[in-house]
């Protein structure tokens, strides 16, 4: 039996190399920045998404959790390309 994700975009897992390549290379430092687990903010921006372009959520994450334009964008990015496929 093969066990769904309750998660529409699950958090990406460390590659072997220990890096994280493109949007995803930002997690680690908003994870710290912004004390909340990744997994949080692509439940939130995947939710989002659903009635909002790209940059008004990148603008909702700015205004309402204060979140530096680098790291909104680099999470509705990512959430954006794995909803597409």
């Amino acid at each position: 039996m093969v066990r769904m994700s309750p998660h529409r975009v699950p958090a990406p897992t460390l590659p072997a190399d220990g890096k994280f390549k493109g949007p995803a290379s930002y997690f680690p430092s908003i994870e710290k920045s912004y004390g909340r687990p990744i997994q949080d903010w692509l439940d939130l921006v995947a939710d989002r998404l659903d009635e909002h372009r790209h940059m008004e959520v990148v603008e909702w994450l700015k205004s309402e959790y204060a979140m530096g334009h680098g790291h909104a964008n680099a999470i509705v990015a990512y959430v954006k390309a794995k909803l597409a496929g």
